[in-house]
Parts: C-alpha cells; sequence; structure tokens
C-alpha cells in the first residue's frame, strides 16, 4: 500500500511536469507571437505619428505659400500704379519742356497754367514710395523646440501589474459567478480590465491538453463582474484577470479554480415507456410509437440471450443508476434520470408545454416496478399536474395525494436535500414554496418525470438558488409543518 501511495504520487507529479512543460511552450510561442504583435503596433504607432507630422507640414507649407502670394500680389499692385503714375509723370514732363519753346507770352501763359494743373492732380504725388509688405515670412520660422524635447522623452507605457483576485469576496450561486479582484497598488493609467475563464473537470491549476479554451469578457471597468446564464455541466471554473491601459495589457493574475458543483444528468431512453419520445433533456408522448416499439422490443427479446448487454454490464455511475429492468409499461408512461442522487443538496428544472394534459415531477428509489406510476408507491414521490376537463394541482406519495390550492407554474423547480430528508418542489420563476416532503431516504434516487399529451424539457447543471436556501433555513426553523403525505422511515 505504501509504494502504491508512492508510485501514485509520482504519477501525479509526473502529471503536473507534463502539464508545466506544455505550459511552457506554450508560453514561449505566445511571447513569440506577442513580440511580432508589439513591434507591428510600435511599427503602426510610428506611422501614425509620421502621418500625422506629415499633415502638419502640408499644411504649414500651404499657409507659407498663401503667405507669399498675397504679398507678391500687393507688391505686384503697387508696382503697376508706380509704372503708370511714371508714365504719367513722363508725358507730363515732356509737354513742359515742349512749352519753354513758346515764344509768345500770352500762349506760354496759358500753357504754363495748363502743366501747373495736370502736375497738382498727377498720381504720382500721391504714390507712397514704400512697399506695402516686407520681405520677410511672418510664418517662416516653426520652433519645434518643445516638441523636440517631448519626442525624445517618449517611452513605453509601464506595463500595468498583475491584478488580485480576491477568491473571498467570488461568489458562486444562483447559476452565476461573481468575481472580485483589486490591483497591488493604485494605478491611475487603468483603462479597463479583461476577464478570462473556462469551465473543467480539474480542481488544480489550468491545463492545457483536454482543456477548453478561455472565454473572454473584455473593457470591464469595475473591479467586479458576474457572469450570469451559466450551466454547470462541469466541476470547476478557471479564471483569471489582467489589466489594459491605453497601450498594453498587462500579466494574468494567478489563475483560481471556483468549484460549480451541480447536479447534471440526462433522460434515460431505456428506462422510458414505449410511448415517449426521449432525447436528452426532453420528453414527448407519442400516441403511435408504442405499436412499432413493441415489434422491435419483442424482435429483440425472440434473439436476446440470457446475459446482460454490455451497457448494463458497464460499472460507469450513470448506468448503475439505470438497473437492470426492462422499460415502463402500460399507463406509467414514466422516463427516469440516467444518474442517481445518493448525498448532498440538488436542484433541477422542469417546463411543460402549454398543450400537456398530464404530467408529474418527482423522485423514486431504483427499480420500480414496470407498471408503477409516480406517487403510487411508497418509493416515489411526486407533484402531478391534470389539465384534462379541468385543471388539478397535487402532490402525491404512497397513493395518497393532497390538493395544492394553488397556481400551477409554467416551471417547477425541484430541490432534493438527500441528508436532510426533504424534497421540495418551487414555482422556479418567483421561488415560491409549492410542496415539500420529509422523509428518511433509504436509497439512492432517480428524478421521475410522467407524461401524457405532451412534452416535458428537463433543465440540469444548476445552482441550487439562494432563494431556495434562505426559504429552507426558514421552513427548517419552523415546527408543525410537516405534509400528512410525508413518510418518516
Amino acid at each position: 500500500e505504501t509504494l502504491q501511495r508512492i508510485v501514485s504520487t509520482l504519477v501525479n507529479k509526473n502529471d503536473e511536469i507534463h502539464n508545466f512543460i506544455d505550459m511552457l511552450n506554450h508560453t514561449i510561442s505566445n511571447v513569440q507571437v506577442n513580440s511580432s504583435n508589439a513591434i507591428s503596433e510600435l511599427d503602426e504607432e510610428f506611422d501614425g505619428l509620421y502621418s500625422v507630422l506629415h499633415e502638419m507640414k502640408g499644411s504649414m507649407a500651404n499657409t507659407i505659400q498663401q503667405e507669399e502670394a498675397r504679398k507678391i500680389q500687393a507688391l505686384q499692385d503697387q508696382l503697376s500704379q508706380c509704372s503708370h503714375a511714371l508714365e504719367s509723370s513722363e508725358e507730363l514732363l515732356e509737354i513742359a519742356v515742349q512749352s519753354l519753346d513758346i515764344k509768345n507770352p500770352a500762349k506760354l501763359l496759358e500753357a504754363a497754367r495748363q502743366i501747373k494743373d495736370s502736375v497738382t492732380v498727377a498720381s504720382a504725388f500721391r504714390l507712397s514710395l514704400k512697399p506695402k509688405v516686407s520681405d520677410s515670412m511672418a510664418h517662416l520660422m516653426v520652433d519645434f523646440t518643445l516638441e523636440k524635447r517631448m519626442l525624445q522623452a517618449v517611452k513605453f507605457l509601464p506595463v500595468p501589474k498583475a491584478p488580485e483576485i480576491d477568491v473571498a469576496a467570488c461568489l458562486v450561486a444562483d447559476n452565476c459567478i461573481t468575481v472580485s479582484w483589486r490591483m497591488p497598488e493604485e494605478d491611475p493609467r487603468i483603462d479597463h480590465f479583461v476577464l478570462e475563464y473556462r469551465k473543467t473537470n480539474f480542481d488544480g491549476l489550468p491545463r492545457l491538453k483536454g482543456e477548453q479554451h478561455w472565454e473572454v469578457i473584455d473593457y470591464i471597468k469595475a473591479s467586479q463582474y458576474t457572469l450570469s446564464g451559466l450551466k454547470f455541466d462541469t466541476k470547476y471554473m478557471n479564471l483569471r484577470v489582467q489589466a489594459c491601459n491605453k497601450a498594453v495589457a498587462g500579466e494574468y493574475s494567478d489563475p483560481i479554480t471556483l468549484e460549480t458543483k451541480a447536479f447534471l444528468f440526462s433522460l434515460d431512453s431505456t428506462s422510458s415507456h414505449p410511448n415517449l419520445k426521449v432525447e436528452d433533456t426532453y420528453v414527448e408522448w407519442d400516441p403511435t410509437g408504442g405499436k412499432g416499439q413493441e415489434k422491435i422490443k419483442g424482435k429483440e427479446n425472440k434473439n436476446r440471450s440470457n446475459a446482460a448487454s454490455p451497457k448494463r454490464a458497464t460499472n460507469s455511475p450513470r448506468a448503475s443508476a439505470r438497473g437492470s429492468r426492462d422499460r415502463f409499461a402500460g399507463e406509467s408512461y414514466t422516463v427516469l434520470g440516467d444518474t442517481a442522487v445518493e448525498s448532498g443538496q440538488h436542484y433541477w428544472e422542469v417546463r411543460a408545454q402549454k398543450d400537456c394534459k398530464s404530467y408529474s415531477v418527482g423522485v423514486t428509489y431504483r427499480n420500480p416496478g414496470k407498471f408503477d406510476q409516480l406517487g403510487k408507491t411508497n418509493s416515489s414521490w411526486c407533484i402531478h399536474i391534470n389539465n384534462w376537463l379541468q385543471t388539478t394541482f397535487s402532490a402525491k406519495h404512497n397513493n395518497k395525494a393532497k390538493t395544492l390550492d394553488i397556481p400551477v407554474p409554467d416551471r417547477i423547480g425541484v430541490y432534493c436535500d438527500f441528508d436532510g430528508g426533504q424534497l421540495s418542489f418551487y414555482n422556479a420563476n418567483s421561488k415560491a414554496l409549492l410542496h415539500t416532503f420529509r422523509t428518511r431516504f433509504t436509497q439512492p434516487l432517480l428524478p421521475g418525470f410522467m407524461i401524457w399529451c405532451g412534452g416535458l424539457t428537463v433543465s440540469t447543471g444548476l445552482q441550487v438558488p439562494s432563494a431556495v436556501k434562505t426559504l429552507q433555513k426558514s421552513e427548517n426553523g419552523l415546527s408543525g409543518s410537516t405534509s400528512s403525505l410525508n413518510n418518516v422511515a
């Protein structure tokens, strides 16, 4: 035994080392990929910076060109005015020179008066002989001293530290998981968080082989997040968190594993009545199914040897729950779950189609009789709904019925506390209590379902709702609440 323990420990350690080697190789691959991605992102950032500078250069060059055009136009206008004034002045000067040759005093006086009047209004005397604009460019000089210092100071943004998941503040309840974390130190540059999770059947560190991919919840602004609407079809959930700033994501937190214990079962088609069509978690009554299935069944019986079938000979938990009996027959119209309740507290829900005429939901010990109906033996408990002609709602056990004077919900929750000897039924929507059986269960229990004219859908892998737990505590604190249908062993 000691050697066996030592070998078992060594095998487990080898398994851990194999898992760690896989993780290291995976990490090396991720480092290479992430390095390439980081360089690509850096190229994109600098390309973006170059694009901004190129755009700024084009805008500034355009401003300089506009100033150049404006100044040249102003100077050309002034040059044109001066040329016109000079031409007029030269013509007037030529006339004046010619007038000096006039010998007649009267004509000379007249010519002098005309020259005087022309000179007085000459444009040459109204010109400003100062350039309207200077030749220096107002936008020619650009001071990039500050910008150069800023660019030279550009560095990598600090990588955020890994968050720390507060395991004590994490909660698994009501088919939800609430994860809470904190930063090891205050970091105002944190922009958001990323939460990753995946389902697993291993309670230790996350593995690589045979595991599902991480599911990602991005852009979480708070330091807490609730995963809702989950189906707990595995035993555990791996979770990890990373912090992100505007540029980069930090390291992942140390992963944690939370237990997501729930009762998961399917409907056992090998236990069903031949008039029932069973598909995993759905059962439907089929009035035409009996004859064809009975023929097949009869043919199978003729060819069957006395040896047990391979499926029933297996030692799996689900196979052992089925027992070694034939299907239900007669008017039982029953199918059982393929997994037995042997301990603990469990919860599942059932939804009936609107056209269901009659159905029962409950539990039974293993190997009920072929013609047994739920609630009509001392080894089965159920609530029964009959919508044929008029609606009746009752709790049944040991062939005794108690009428439940309450509306029939469209979805029924079943709570089974095996160790506490309690079976309760709830309105799955409001979590209002419908009925409770109290007893001491002496054998493993199988979920049982009876259906006539309609169909039932079963939801498993559910957590016991917190509202149900609260009601159970309150009910357990009351005295004298034992039902007349209870079977106290």
